[in-house]
């Protein structure tokens, strides 16, 4: 990313990306540029603006010698700091995303550079402290900013391949990276539970060390911030103590700027971080490397909702940067990635495959006994018992559990009906304190409950909670410590010796040297899910907790308890395989040939059923493109409109609810018309 342009003092017209919250009013305005602030009223300054009558902050977004319109223009009111945060790239990048993802500038830059942190500017080194101009007065004091040296290139030792050797792709990617190359590759990690030299914390890193000894920069984005200390980790082993800096959400204002602030002025070439990382203005990005794509906290929850992966990829892009999309599965997002010929893969061979991962045994279906229905139907049957008593004579034992909780999930007795709140229709549980039901979503206390099918009073669990399930094993294994990891208190690492860890999906701990073994308790919880995505997010789950198994020439061993062995689960045969790719592929087919994402794009537009009706009638969209709705969502007020689009279709949806939301925008409207696009990621 080079440094910003030097602007002539002889441009007095500056083009300002004023922060309304409008999307009406979501473009450059142009205001005058008074001779005190023609030096420091530079493209990416953060300035102040009178706009419809009150002060309110902005970018300067180019400066220019007249205006597009005649008539006196306003004056800047200030610079509040001539530190240059919005780069040409992320720019670029910002604009991109708000036209594919029906959305506004402003909302993506709000995503995209942190809130200004005075102090953080002045404590960072290469600076010159200057008198601060406001208009024609001095007012306090600021920074002009040095831009750093070139560090140059980073020396990378040839035995720093180590971790890509057994991919057979894995050394032509990183020369690729070291030659300024902008490959994109979908990379399935192995298992590497007791290969710490192939770990894929130092795969990463690696990668970073080849793109920065070809004299660029890198970002690492990862689902959260044990991931980020895994990875920060292994870059101080490879890049040295000062050779990275860390963007995650948990961090400090200060810290959080001062961190944006080395990658922007150039103090270090690598950033790794958690979602808003995918952001960092990293000068000459060389590589953006995304690790376990299909993580849910990849998905931004604020407008206009991008996900990290489309991030990556449209930025890779723009900067002539290469892509790395990784992860122990294979989501089917990245398979159409591959299948679109944009991004190759790089995984290993299968012998390889074969020799790093755990044998899975599936409860009711183990090859030296006949088959049994009723082990399978257990939630802990004899073999995930046998199994975990034999393995922790060897080391700690790992435990996952769908839910959170003691029993999260009731039903009638009778009828099998779900137990609901009568307040809220949300879920009843109960907890480990009384035997009176309580809603999951409002709280409230159902102590009367009758089944509405069939007037049952009585509840069965159909799910079963890490808290009850460590109870439950405590009971089994006496003597043996029972350590939790979950929602609140979610452990980072495990020592060796013998334990059960009991973890839910996510929060498994690290254990040194692996686990000796592994139970996947309600593997059925996660295939019944009510989602599209529901086979191939089991099985990431399931491989994400296999993977910390010690390999099965080493004794490792995963059970799967609770599925079926008389019903055929995809999901559960790629995962016995060890072949997410397998199911991607076939996941992938099935959503093209029934036009689903990520085969096409999704609209969602929430609000109330009236809005939506007036919505769908306004709307001028090619004939190809579906409407669904509009129609009441369960237990919410709002109602949904579902529109589909493929193709050149899909530019002219977001462009056409763009315009809509501007149009109502402009109209002072004030009922709530929620709208998300849901994209392939290949646009």
């Amino acid at each position: 990313m080079d440094a910003p342009p030097e602007i002539p003092v002889t441009e007095p017209v500056a083009r300002v990306l004023v922060d309304s919250g409008l999307p009406h009013l979501d473009r450059p305005f142009d205001y005058a540029v008074p001779a005190a602030l023609a030096e420091t009223a530079r493209p990416g300054v953060r300035v102040k603006v009178r706009f419809a009558g009150r002060d309110v902050g902005g970018f300067v977004v180019e400066r220019c010698a007249r205006a597009d319109h005649e008539g006196t223009l306003t004056p800047i009111r200030a610079v509040v700091s001539p530190e240059p945060v919005l780069t040409p790239a992320v720019l670029a990048l910002a604009r991109e995303v708000a036209a594919a993802y029906a959305g506004t500038v402003g909302d993506v830059l709000r995503l995209a550079i942190p809130p200004r942190h005075a102090r953080a500017e002045k404590a960072l080194p290469d600076a010159v402290v200057v008198d601060t101009v406001v208009a024609d007065k001095v007012v306090a004091d600021t920074r002009v900013i040095a831009v750093a040296a070139d560090p140059g290139p980073v020396p990378v030792r040839p035995a720093e391949t180590t971790a890509w050797e057994p991919y057979a792709a894995g050394p032509a990617f990183l020369r690729h990276l070291r030659e300024g190359g902008a490959p994109v590759a979908v990379w399935s990690a192995l298992p590497s539970a007791t290969r710490p030299e192939s770990d894929w914390p130092l795969a990463l890193a690696q990668a970073c060390a080849a793109t920065a000894a070809g004299g660029r920069g890198a970002i690492v984005v990862v689902p959260d911030h044990r991931d980020v200390a895994r990875v920060s980790e292994a870059l101080r082993q490879v890049l040295g103590p000062a050779g990275h800096v860390e963007l995650r959400a948990d961090q400090g204002p200060q810290a959080r700027y001062t961190a944006w602030l080395k990658a922007l002025r150039g103090h270090v070439r690598v950033v790794v971080g958690t979602r808003s990382a995918a952001f960092a203005p990293v000068r000459d990005l060389g590589l953006i490397a995304v690790w376990d794509d299909g993580d849910d906290l990849h998905e931004e929850p604020r407008a206009p909702y991008p996900h990290v992966r489309d991030l990556a990829l449209r930025r890779g892009r723009i900067e002539g940067a290469a892509v790395l999309v990784g992860g122990f599965g294979r989501t089917v997002a990245a398979q159409a990635v591959l299948a679109s010929g944009v991004g190759r893969p790089v995984a290993a061979a299968p012998s390889v495959v074969r020799a790093a991962a755990p044998r899975i045994v599936v409860a009711g279906e183990d090859r030296e006994q006949e088959r049994d229905p009723a082990a399978a139907r257990a939630r802990l049957p004899a073999l995930a018992l046998r199994t975990a008593r034999e393995a922790l004579a060897r080391g700690p034992v790992l435990v996952q559990v769908p839910r959170r909780g003691y029993i999260p999930c009731l039903a009638c007795q009778t009828c099998r009906t779900r137990a609901r709140c009568p307040a809220c229709r949300g879920p009843l549980a109960l907890g480990d304190s009384g035997p009176i039901p309580v809603c999951r979503w409002c709280a409230a206390l159902a102590p009367g409950w009758t089944c509405p099918e069939c007037g049952d009073r009585r509840l069965r669990s159909l799910v079963v909670g890490a808290r009850r399930t460590a109870e439950e094993l405590g009971r089994a294994f006496p003597g043996v410590g029972v350590i939790t990891s979950g929602a609140g208190e979610v452990r980072d690492r495990v020592v060796p010796g013998p334990a059960l860890v009991i973890a839910t999906p996510g929060a498994e701990p690290v254990a040194e040297g692996g686990y000796a073994a592994a139970l996947l308790l309600d593997a059925w919880a996660l295939l019944d899910r009510t989602a599209l995505d529901a086979s191939p997010e089991a099985l990431r789950r399931w491989v994400a907790a296999a993977a910390l198994v010690r390999p099965a020439g080493e004794g490792g061993q995963v059970v799967v308890c609770g599925v079926s062995p008389e019903v055929s689960f995809p999901a559960v045969e790629a995962l016995v395989r060890w072949d997410p790719a397998w199911l991607a592929e076939r996941e992938l087919g099935e959503r093209v040939a029934l036009r689903l994402p990520p085969a096409v794009a999704l609209s969602a537009a929430t609000g109330p059923r009236a809005v939506l009706e007036e919505l769908a009638g306004d709307l001028r969209l090619p004939p190809s493109v579906e409407r669904f709705g509009p129609v009441a969502q369960p237990g919410r007020p709002e109602w949904r409109l579902v529109l589909k689009a493929g193709g050149d279709d899909v530019p002219a949806l977001a462009r056409t609810l763009a315009q809509e939301r501007a149009a109502r925008s402009a109209r002072k409207e004030v009922v709530p018309l929620g709208i998300r696009m849901f994209l392939t990621g290949l646009d």
